[in-house]
């Protein structure tokens, strides 16, 4: 039997870290426990409410935050607040499939266009591979904004 994965960053802003990958990804942040949002209602704010009517202190409420894909088919990505600084390459990346079925100019035309959206939400651009066939279709990796290392593929 599979098993459903989620996917944690560690963050020093768990809450802008998770807006960052909200956006990349097109997730949404899920309601609260036991709370219906009408449509068009602000899941941020929500929560914040949620967590003053829990009697979560102020300086707590930015402990930890979550997105998860509209349609259900993608992970839930977790931020953890944590006081550490990055202090190394990743490990482990997520591979953003911005251009998936492209090859080449095309493939990495839609790249930057990527690219260039991210770049707009606070990622920093780091470098462009170039595609070498068979193996490689060419990708570029990123940062997100608290510095850990992701590609558009």
């Amino acid at each position: 039997m599979s098993r459903h994965v989620q996917i944690t960053f560690d963050a020093h802003d768990p809450r802008a870290l998770s807006v960052f990958w909200r956006d990349v990804l097109g997730y949404v942040h899920p309601a609260p426990p036991g709370v219906e949002l009408p449509e068009g209602a602000d899941p941020l704010a929500a929560w914040d409410d949620f967590l003053e009517r829990m009697g979560v202190p102020e300086e707590r409420r930015n402990t930890s935050s979550a997105i998860e894909d509209p349609d259900g088919a993608g992970p839930r990505v977790f931020f953890q607040q944590v006081p550490e600084d990055k202090v190394a390459k990743n490990r482990v990346h997520l591979d953003v499939r911005a251009a998936p079925g492209l090859a080449g100019d095309e493939r990495m035309a839609a790249l930057e266009t990527e690219c260039e959206r991210l770049l707009k939400l606070g990622a920093t651009r780091v470098q462009r591979y170039e595609p070498q066939p068979p193996m490689s279709g060419g990708h570029i990796v990123m940062l997100d904004p608290e510095g850990n290392e992701f590609c558009l593929d």
